[in-house]
C-alpha cells in the first residue's frame, strides 16, 4: 500500500461483497493497516481462499460471514455478528454489487427489483444496522461504493446505473442526517478496475483501448486504487470529509 495510516490500527471495519474483486483488495488493504476487519459474501469458497492468503501474509484472518446481502435481515444479523465479535464498529463499507449486463427491451420487473435489491437497498439498511452504535462512539465513517457508470451514463445496464446514481444521493441524504452525530457518508466511485471478473466477462482489448483513450491517465485502474481511495476516507485524514462524491476513474469523467 503507499498510504498508511496511523488511526486505522484496531480500527473496526465492516465490508459488504470482501471474497473477491475491489472486495476482497478492500479486506486486504485494511488488514495491512492493522485494522479488525469483518466482511459478508455470497461465495464461501472465495472468502476461504482470501482468508488463507491473509493468514499467509499477516499471520491473522479477517472474520467471514456467508450472506446474501438480498436478506435484509440476514444481512443486519450478519452486521450485529460482527459488531459483537469486534466490540463495535468504526467503518462500513457497502462494496458489494452486480453490474450484470441487460437491455431495456429485455428487462422484466423482476430483474429491475433484483438489481437494486443487491445494488441499492443493502446500502441503506446496513447504515440503518450501524447507526446507534457509531452514534453512541461520536464517530464513523460510511462508504458507499458508486460506479462512474452514473456519472457517464453508460448504456448495457440502466438498472445497474440507476441504483449507483441513487447512491450518490443516499449517500448526501445519510452525510445530513447522520453528521450531528460524527457520522461521516461519502460515495467512492471507482472507474472501469481490471478485476478478474471484468477480464474475463467483458475487457476486450477494443473495450479496454476505448475506455484509455477516454480517461486522461493512460493506464488501467486496479483494484488496490480503490482501496488507497477507501483508506483516505476511513481515516480522520479526511475528518472534515462527508456527503462527497471521490471519484477514482483515471479522469474519464
Amino acid at each position: 500500500m503507499f498510504g498508511q495510516y496511523n488511526d486505522l490500527a484496531n480500527a473496526r471495519v465492516f465490508i459488504t461483497g470482501g471474497g473477491s474483486g475491489i472486495g476482497a483488495a478492500l479486506v486486504r488493504a485494511f488488514v495491512a493497516q492493522g485494522a479488525q476487519v469483518a466482511f459478508v459474501d455470497i461465495q464461501a469458497d472465495a472468502a476461504a481462499r482470501l482468508n488463507a492468503d491473509l493468514q499467509a501474509e499477516f499471520s491473522r484472518q479477517a472474520y467471514f460471514q456467508p450472506c446474501d446481502i438480498r436478506d435484509i435481515a440476514a444481512l443486519q444479523r450478519c452486521i450485529e455478528n460482527a459488531c459483537a465479535e469486534m466490540d463495535g464498529v468504526d467503518v462500513l463499507i457497502n462494496n458489494a454489487a452486480s453490474d450484470n449486463r441487460h437491455s431495456l427491451a429485455s428487462l422484466t420487473p423482476e430483474q429491475w427489483d433484483d438489481s437494486l435489491n443487491i445494488n441499492l437497498r443493502p446500502h441503506l439498511f446496513a447504515a440503518q444496522a450501524v447507526a446507534a452504535l457509531m452514534a453512541s462512539q461520536g464517530r464513523g465513517s460510511i462508504i458507499n461504493i458508486g460506479s462512474n457508470s452514473a456519472l457517464l451514463g453508460l448504456t448495457g445496464y440502466p438498472a445497474y446505473v440507476a441504483a449507483k446514481s441513487a447512491i450518490l444521493g443516499l449517500s448526501k441524504a445519510l452525510a445530513r442526517e447522520l453528521g450531528p452525530n460524527g457520522i461521516r457518508v461519502n460515495s467512492l466511485i471507482p472507474g472501469w478496475v481490471m478485476t478478474e471478473r471484468q477480464k474475463q466477462l467483458w475487457a476486450t482489448p477494443d473495450a479496454v483501448a476505448q475506455c484509455l483513450d477516454q480517461q486522461a491517465l493512460k493506464a488501467c485502474i486496479e483494484e488496490q486504487d480503490i482501496a488507497e481511495a477507501a483508506l483516505f476516507l476511513a481515516s480522520q485524514a479526511s475528518r472534515m470529509l462527508t456527503g462527497q462524491a471521490l471519484v477514482v476513474d483515471g479522469g474519464r469523467v
